[in-house]
Formats: structure tokens, C-alpha cells, sequence
């Protein structure tokens, strides 16, 4: 009989959202979404000291910005605990895990003796096998009770076939002697609760796979899938760190990139289809599948994250577009837009969105539509706006007032004017440019003109020739 599918993203409250752990949540919802299957979210929050609501808040808001929507509420492990105690004890009924008293001091001891005879310092408890009648009244953790003989086997679906010996796997700790939870007993609980099918994560996890499925077998439950995929590297080829930079979902959505290039780029980071390397969500959900998973680390290239920026922002709808840079806005604390510079943005916006690599570069470029006179240029427009060059635009202004106000008249006019002083156009363009948008970054001179209209462009020429009537 099929299971419908169900993934989960099981992050730690301790920080942001990693960018790693956003590929991991982006392939398990893409898993999910695309076989009609369900994606659940679960706060690992049982470190307490460490966990923080803040950072929940930052995981959630992190998984919400890069659309990756989950089914329910999110699940608290914390508040699971009974719950996580009532199955340690269910094992402990059922032989398959045992009281151990050994106290941190003959542990120790134990592994001590091990390492000066050159023996394995895995602790053997002398509890294992112990007759119940004679248990001390005394402190006591719960350990299960696993196999010491013969292979635990993963078959992974991305690493393949990955075996571990029994008689190298100690009997680990289910319940700490205050009766909490441990982590590896918690994780195998709440999958089985929760329905998941499939466990899709990084593969630092792989060797805790091996005591997970002698959890899942203790208990006689269904073992998922697994899936373990290779961790990012930087371009250095070394492990994700803070030397790299951003490694947060939120330094991305601050350095200016939209929701949609992430969300394909993090698809792209060890995962393939053919050559593929643009696509929509449309065709990620049609496309993905575990077995595209590379075995070998990827590696962060932000440049390749510019070049498909560039791409989604060719496609990405105007209004979808104004409404995401109001979020990079907020995200980054700036100040709103008022509602004629989003008016005046939506105009312009075919046009300084194109070859945009971020948000930042379409504000850039629409300067010119979003400032009010009398503009203020900064150093290279201040420069292109010489003693001539006014001159020459005060030349210019009379011959625009009257003109027919369409982008073939006002190239005419102002090619015109160029070739009388004997420059060519790009030549009078600078100085132009410098008066309409007082930056030297903006869309042509003509589409500035004709969005700008007729009594703005000779209000800025006027300003910038510092007349009048120019």
C-alpha cells in the first residue's frame, strides 16, 4: 500500500534560517508540492537555553519571504515531551531498552580503562542485561537496547546503500535521568506521529540515521525514507562559515534578491535537470525528484545567483515586482514609498528593471522618477553638468517646449542639437541625463523624457541650467 507523501523542515530556534537549511526546507516542500503530498514544519526547540522565540519568529518569517508554505501549525518539539517519555517507557515494557544507574563517574572511568588497553570506548552498561528486581532506588537514564551484532542498514536515496556495524553503535540515551527527552529519541517520535514518509536533510545527520531506524525497528513502526543530501560549500570549497558572509535567508532578501531567483537558485545547489539551470516554480515542481541529487557538496556562487536575478526580474510581473521591493524595503529599513513614487515606479518599472541583478540596482536606476526637485546631483553628475553643457541645454529647452512629446521627435530634436555643436548623441546625452535623473545611472534620456512628461523634463532642464526659462 502507498503512503501520500508528507516531508518536514525540523530547524533550531537558535539563530536565522541558514541558507542551508532553506535548500533542505526547499527541497522537502518541492518533494511534497509536486507529488500532491504534504509539508510540515517542526521548532526543534528542546535545547532551551539556546532557543530563543526570536529566532523562531526569524525561521518562520525566513520560510514565509522565500514562499515555502507549510500545511498546519508549526509543531513545538519542547511541548511534545510526555509524548517522547511515553514511548522510552513503552520500549523499557517491551525489552527493548533498559534502566542504566552507571553514574558520569564509571563512565568515564569505563572509557579510560578502554582507551589505556586499546579497546573501543563505546560504554557497555553493566545494566544492559541486569534482572529488574535488583535496580537500585536511585538516579537512572533510559538506554536503548541495540542490536550488538550484525548491520544497520540505510538505504538512502541519495547516498545509496550505507551500512553500519551494530557492534560500533553504543546503546544510546532515550530519557536523561530528570526524565527529558533526548534529542535523537524525539526526532524518531515525532516523524512517526507526524506521518513523515519521507526525511529529507543534510547529510550530517547520516550517522544518527543508524540509532534513529534502531528506534523506528524497537517499536515495530514504518521506517521513511531517507535522504541525505551534501552540505553547501563556499567558493573556497570549504563548509558554509561566517568568513563567507551572508549566510542567512534574510542577508539575501537584504542584499536585494527576489524570493524567485533564491528560491531557483537553491534548487540549482546540488540538484540537476540536464542543463537546466533558469526555470520557474512551475517547472521545479514538474522536474523534481531526489534522485537529481548530486552526492558531491555545492558550492555558493553568487554570481550565478546575479545572472538568474537578472533573468526572473525579465519575467517577473510589474506590480509583483513593486510589491516585493516594498518588502526589501522593509527588510533593509527604509523608508517606505509614498504613493506617487509607487505610482511613478509602476511606469517605470519595465524599464529599470531590466538587467537589474537586485533591488537595489531598479531603485538605483529609477532615481530619476522616484526624487523630487529640485534634484540634488551627486559628484559625477555635478561633473557632467559643465558651464557648456548647461549652455547647451539651454539651447535645447526652447526647442522642447512645443515639440511633438513622442520619443522619435525628441530624438530628432536632440540629435540635432548635438550634431550643431559637433558631438555626437552619447556626448549630450551625459549632461542630459545628469539634469533629468542627477545620477549618471538611469534608463535612456528619451524613456526618462517620456515618462518624466513634457513639464517635468523643462522643470528639471530649468533647474539644472539654474534659469528660469534656460
Amino acid at each position: 500500500m502507498s503512503h501520500p507523501v508528507v516531508t518536514r523542515f525540523a530547524p533550531s530556534p537558535t539563530g536565522f534560517l541558514h541558507i542551508g537549511g532553506a535548500r533542505t526546507a526547499l527541497f522537502n516542500w518541492l518533494y511534497a508540492r509536486s507529488r500532491g503530498g504534504k509539508f510540515l514544519l517542526r521548532i526543534e526547540d528542546t535545547d532551551r537555553a539556546r532557543s530563543t522565540p526570536e529566532a523562531t519568529e526569524a525561521i518562520l518569517k525566513g520560510l514565509t519571504w522565500l514562499g515555502l508554505d507549510w500545511d498546519g501549525e508549526a509543531v513545538s518539539q519542547f511541548e511534545r515531551a510526555p509524548r517522547h517519555a511515553e514511548v522510552a517507557h513503552e520500549m523499557l515494557a517491551r525489552g527493548h531498552a533498559y534502566k542504566c544507574f552507571a553514574t558520569q563517574e564509571e563512565i568515564e572511568a569505563f572509557r579510560e580503562a578502554a582507551r589505556t588497553e586499546g579497546r573501543s570506548t563505546l560504554f557497555q552498561s553493566p545494566w544492559r542485561d541486569a534482572d529488574p528486581t535488583q535496580h537500585p532506588d536511585a538516579p537512572h537514564v533510559i538506554r536503548l537496547k541495540a542490536p550488538h551484532e550484525g548491520e544497520t542498514v540505510i538505504e538512502d536515496a541519495v547516498q545509496g546503500r550505507v551500512v553500519f556495524r551494530n557492534d560500533q553503535l553504543d546503546d544510546m540515551v532515550c530519557l536523561r535521568s530528570d526524565g527529558t527527552p533526548t534529542y535523537m529519541l524525539a526526532v524518531v517520535v515525532d516523524d512517526h506521529d507526524m506521518g513523515v514518509t519521507h526525511i529529507i536533510r543534510g547529510d550530517d545527520h547520516l550517522n544518527n540515521a543508524a540509532r534513529q531506524v534502531q528506534v523506528y525497528q524497537a517499536m515495530g513502526w514504518r521506517v521513511p525514507v531517507f535522504a541525505h543530501i551534501p552540505l553547501i560549500h563556499g567558493e573556497d570549497g570549504k563548509k558554509l562559515s561566517k568568513r563567507h558572509g551572508a549566510l542567512g535567508v534574510e542577508d539575501y532578501q537584504r542584499m536585494g534578491y527576489p524570493a524567485a531567483a533564491l528560491r531557483n537558485y537553491l534548487a540549482r545547489l546540488g540538484w540537476s535537470h540536464g542543463n537546466d539551470e533558469f526555470f520557474s516554480d512551475a517547472k521545479a515542481l514538474e522536474w523534481f525528484d531526489l534522485s537529481g541529487i548530486n552526492r558531491a557538496p555545492a558550492r555558493l556562487d553568487l554570481k550565478k545567483l546575479d545572472h538568474l536575478t537578472a533573468q526572473h526580474f525579465s519575467g517577473m510581473d510589474d506590480a509583483a515586482t513593486l510589491q516585493e521591493l516594498e518588502l526589501y524595503l522593509a527588510a533593509t529599513g527604509a523608508e517606505p514609498l509614498s504613493e506617487t513614487q509607487r505610482e511613478g515606479l509602476l511606469k517605470a518599472m519595465p524599464l529599470v528593471r531590466d538587467k537589474a541583478k537586485s533591488f537595489g540596482q531598479i531603485l538605483e536606476k529609477a532615481y530619476f522618477i522616484l526624487t523630487t526637485r529640485p534634484l540634488v546631483p551627486d559628484e559625477k553628475a555635478a561633473a557632467a553638468l559643465s558651464d557648456v553643457s548647461r549652455g547647451i541645454l539651454g539651447e535645447l529647452t526652447p526647442q522642447l517646449q512645443n515639440a511633438s512629446w513622442s520619443r522619435e521627435r525628441l530624438e530628432a530634436i536632440v540629435s540635432a542639437c548635438a550634431t550643431g555643436h559637433g558631438l555626437g548623441l552619447g556626448k549630450l546625452a551625459q549632461p542630459l541625463r545628469a539634469a533629468l535623473a542627477g545620477r549618471m545611472v538611469s534608463p535612456s534620456v528619451f524613456d526618462m523624457m517620456l515618462i518624466l512628461g513634457r513639464e517635468e523634463t523643462l522643470a528639471r532642464l530649468a533647474d539644472a541650467c539654474g534659469s528660469d526659462t534656460c
